[in-house]
């Protein structure tokens, strides 16, 4: 006879863990939230920096119904990457799910861009994105299965004005997760990059555009959420979203 305790512990290792970094707000903390209500008993690990930030939506998610762990993280660096994928596997095992979503956006005229500034968009949207994947990749190889979302922009497929760091990162992030396409496709492990127009999230509070104008970051998480239920034969390599209006 099966100990009721022991069959929920059971079920609940065989929800997916998914990994989410820059989850403390915007389109990470939606796709956190979509994915807590859509899939009962999710278990989430939940990345970013901002511990405070994270925290309030690693408790909304519980609310939910979902398991969810918070790992403040500077995912641009190599040894705090390595020291958070430690404690994720020993909090959760291995990562079923992982968003890429860590990312920062600035604008200025290319030769008005100082290095710091070009090293940092390349840092925090592009090496972050590389550094996470290394870290939980050979675990998805060695089980044959595995999701891996990179959150690239339109700004990584077309360039822009006033955007030299942002554009040169996010169309790096765009050609990493083609790469790894390229490399995956007999492993098990599915890739998949996401192109989003503008979507609403703090940075854009301050801009004078009307909400109206721009994507919610909801519809975002959910187009990820369809992508992961596709059946396994089947990847969806890219995504571009744009709103309606297509003039932000």
């Amino acid at each position: 006879m099966n100990h009721p305790r022991l069959s929920a512990l059971s079920a609940a290792k065989n929800k997916p863990v998914v990994l989410i970094t820059g989850a403390s707000q915007g389109i990470g903390a939606a796709i956190a939230k979509v994915f807590a209500q859509e899939i009962r008993g999710v278990r989430l690990a939940l990345v970013a920096r901002h511990a405070k930030n994270l925290a309030a939506v690693a408790r909304a998610c519980a609310k939910l119904g979902a398991t969810t762990e918070t790992f403040a993280c500077d995912v641009t660096d190599e040894t705090a990457v390595a020291a958070m994928a430690q404690a994720v596997a020993k909090r959760f095992g291995a990562v079923d799910v992982l968003i890429n979503n860590a990312g920062a956006f600035a604008m200025a005229p290319f030769a008005e861009t100082s290095v710091a500034e070009f090293d940092r968009m390349i840092a925090v949207n592009l090496r972050s994105a590389f550094l996470v994947t290394r870290a939980f990749l050979p675990a998805m190889t060695r089980r044959k299965r595995g999701d891996i979302f990179f959150m690239s922009s339109i700004a990584g497929l077309g360039a822009y004005s006033n955007a030299a760091g942002y554009c040169a990162a996010k169309f790096g992030v765009t050609g990493l997760a083609k790469v790894l396409r390229a490399e995956t496709k007999n492993s098990g492990v599915r890739v998949c990059c996401v192109h989003p127009g503008a979507t609403w999230s703090p940075s854009w509070s301050k801009s004078g555009v009307k909400p109206g104008r721009i994507m919610p970051a909801e519809d975002v998480a959910r187009a990820l959420l369809d992508v992961y239920r596709l059946g396994r034969r089947t990847v969806v390599e890219e995504i571009v979203l744009r709103p309606q209006r297509g003039d932000v």
